[in-house]
């Protein structure tokens, strides 16, 4: 329906004064993480405005924007996700989206922001949960359109919470039996992946890492726990319990990563990281590595991994990393 000019008026002004007092809110805290965005309350302020709904369907995943900064860390709720996306951010540091389909933890968290990359990257799913802690102002009529349920703390307040053992903003959590009715269970994970027996042939390969600007992940393999032993910045991963975090198989998807139309507030300029189209992969599963073929046609499709040859390729079950980085 149209709007008068005058509540238009009205509306700016009341967005306008919610942003200004909690970005004034934010500096006087210091709420930054090593040159990425500030505390994101400003989004969220913005996004319970604009009438995002956090209520979902049955068959929905839930997706969560983990905080990855070293002061974030160890995270909650992250080993129970079936996937676990990693992907660059301002600054050159690293960010974390997991999704869940099987099983929902208690909490996950550090929640943090939002990013124009993620909303490609949910478009395989129907009609996903996306919780986040807020957005710039630009990207939430992006979010608004994208067919996805956003939930932040304002538009679902009662789904998060603070941790006051830890500072701002490295302490907000949510709890996904609050966002979603239930686990959609394994159909919900139209990523287009595979499980079975390994390929023919693969490399034997003890560890893998990748590394951006300001962050570097390590995956070792265990052949004991049949798992390869996440690492980050040269120290070994754990999760909030204490135990090691650990992937069944790890996709180092080589992709472009370019400049978007954002910038935080400090003028660093926020990566955009394409997930549709093709290029080269390396699938690690088994204690072996695989050089393969990676497409994905159109956004509302999944990714198809494959050998030289055209035959696809299995990845191994239980969780899946994908680490996105730029091809080399």
């Amino acid at each position: 329906m149209g709007m008068g000019r005058e509540a238009r008026g009205r509306r700016a002004a009341t967005t306008a004064a919610l942003l200004a007092a909690t970005v004034t809110a934010a500096l006087a805290a210091g709420c930054t993480s090593g040159g990425g965005p500030p505390d994101d309350g400003r989004g969220s302020a913005a996004a319970s405005e604009r009438g995002a709904s956090p209520e979902a369907t049955d068959g929905s995943v839930l997706a969560v924007k983990i905080d990855n900064a070293g002061s974030a860390r160890p995270p909650t709720g992250v080993d129970a996700a079936d996937v676990v996306y990693v992907e660059q951010v301002e600054g050159g540091l690293s960010r974390l989206m997991a999704v869940y389909a099987t099983k929902l933890p208690k909490a996950v968290g550090p929640v943090r922001s939002a990013r124009e990359s993620d909303l490609e990257l949910l478009r395989q799913f129907d009609r996903p949960t996306l919780a986040f802690s807020g957005a710039q102002t630009k990207l939430l009529p992006l979010i608004d359109k994208a067919p996805l349920r956003a939930a932040t703390p304002g538009s679902a307040s009662e789904a998060f919470f603070r941790d006051p053992d830890r500072s701002a903003p490295h302490n907000l959590y949510v709890r996904p039996e609050r966002l979603v009715p239930e686990a959609p269970g394994r159909a919900a994970l139209t990523t287009g992946f595979r499980y079975g027996s390994a390929p023919a042939g693969g490399t034997t390969t003890a560890s893998q890492t990748v590394r951006y600007p300001a962050a570097r992940f390590t995956f070792t393999w265990s052949d004991s726990r049949d798992r390869w032993l996440v690492g980050m910045d040269g120290t070994p991963a754990t999760a909030a319990d204490g135990k090691r975090m650990a992937a069944a198989t790890v996709v180092v998807q080589y992709v472009k990563v370019r400049e978007s139309a954002f910038r935080d507030f400090l003028g660093n300029n926020t990566p955009y990281t394409e997930t549709v189209g093709s290029g080269k992969a390396k699938v690690l599963r088994d204690g072996r590595a695989y050089d393969v073929n990676w497409e994905r046609e159109d956004a509302t499709d999944g990714t198809a991994f494959t050998t030289g040859d055209g035959a696809p390729v299995n990845f191994a079950k239980g969780q899946v990393w994908v680490v996105y980085t730029k091809a080399p």
